[in-house]
């Protein structure tokens, strides 16, 4: 635990040491675009954040390769292509961030990313399926990883749409998979898997070390360079748990049947709001007789602030969301305890959805907090 820990701080030093660099040479580089209509911030921001992100995740895991516990990790070469799959999507982020590039170009860039991820032994070896699991070959096996690594790219890319908003939930998810490997693999006895857990704790620490710049108001945008960086390092752990458990042990090991489930379903639960909104802004702009791909102004965020949120209050608002998802979805699949799981979450799920609603509540003078003095409390105060 202390070298997961240690490997967490790394990637959060550098990346946090690297980001005012960074800065400096999209100034100096051009990649700060002026402000479109649908944006919120007012001030053109720099962006190419995703190069400090890249650089924390590398050092961390080039230093882990030192630590004694951790040197198992790297006997195959999937690290290798973890490296090369990341760095070529940052160039091709950089590339659209400074100049811009077609969808076709960069969805040609993304599947050849994870076809590096694929080709150095990151890919899924079966599914689970409802009291059994289907085994995939060869072929299979590559083309839907490769489908998995493009549709989390894109997801995470859609919803960089505010400040901290990408880094947040992709951190949130990758310390709700560092939790349940944690759990599952060690304080329960399954076979020890130090890779997962490590690119989990890696990406974490560089999410928070990248947030410090990045909450509101930022200082740097991530960009495409670092939305589409963090959608293909989420989904190596995604591949990578799911490829290795065994579904058959898993269920002898486990009472809850989801924990051979988790691994896929975790990203999709996580990124389940932007996806929403993905769906319902390509439905929203075919009906109006627009492009799915012309921009608006009316995604969640977007809601958000214009039903009276601040910007930081959306932004944690999201987050919430992510951390009940995740953390509950962890939680059933390695307790035994769902009753329990299940109250606290519909509690805080309860307070989530009060929290939404304040502006609106505010606006109606339904808070007693908020509520004007009366007459009788005005005579009373004259008296």
């Amino acid at each position: 635990m202390r070298e997961y820990a240690l490997t967490f701080i790394i990637a959060a030093a550098v990346t946090y040491l690297l980001v005012p660099l960074v800065r400096k040479f999209a100034i100096a580089f051009g990649a700060t675009p002026p402000v479109r209509d649908r944006d919120v911030h007012t001030e053109p921001i720099p962006r190419l954040g995703g190069l400090a992100i890249y650089g924390g995740f590398a050092v961390a895991l080039l230093l882990s390769a030192q630590l004694p516990h951790l040197q198992n990790v790297f006997v195959a070469d999937t690290w290798i292509g973890l490296l090369l799959a990341g760095g070529l999507i940052t160039v091709i982020g950089v590339i659209d961030d400074r100049w811009g590039m077609g969808p076709v170009s960069k969805l040609a860039g993304q599947v050849a990313a994870a076809g590096i991820l694929v080709a150095k032994g990151v890919q899924l070896l079966w599914l689970p399926l409802p009291g059994t699991q289907l085994s995939l070959g060869p072929w299979l096996g590559a083309l839907v990883s490769v489908l998995l690594i493009v549709v989390t790219i894109n997801a995470v890319n859609f919803a960089d749409g505010l400040d901290g908003l990408a880094a947040g939930i992709v951190g949130i998810s990758a310390l709700a998979f560092f939790a349940y490997y944690y759990v599952v693999a060690v304080e329960q006895g399954f076979v020890r898997q130090s890779y997962p857990a490590m690119i989990a704790i890696i990406l974490a620490g560089a999410c928070v070390g990248f947030l410090c710049h990045n909450f509101h108001p930022a200082k740097v945008f991530m960009g495409d360079t670092g939305s589409m960086l963090l959608g293909l390092l989420l989904t190596s752990i995604t591949i990578t748990v799911t490829g290795q458990f065994d579904a058959n042990t898993a269920r002898e090991e486990f009472n809850s049947g989801l924990v051979v489930f988790l691994p896929i379903a975790l990203p999709l639960l996580v990124i389940a709001l932007p996806l929403a909104d993905l769906v319902l802004a390509v439905l929203r702009r075919t009906l109006a007789g627009k492009s799915p791909f012309a921009p608006d102004r009316g995604h969640l965020h977007h809601r958000l602030l214009d039903m009276g949120h601040s910007h930081v209050r959306a932004v944690l608002l999201m987050y919430l969301w992510a951390g009940i998802v995740a953390f509950a979805a962890v939680a059933l699949s390695v307790f035994d305890s769902a009753f329990v799981v299940l109250t606290v979450t519909a509690l805080v799920a309860v307070c989530a959805v009060g929290l939404i609603a304040l502006p609106r509540l505010r606006r109606r003078g339904l808070l007693p907090w908020d509520r004007p003095l009366g007459a009788r409390s005005a005579d009373d105060v004259k008296r």
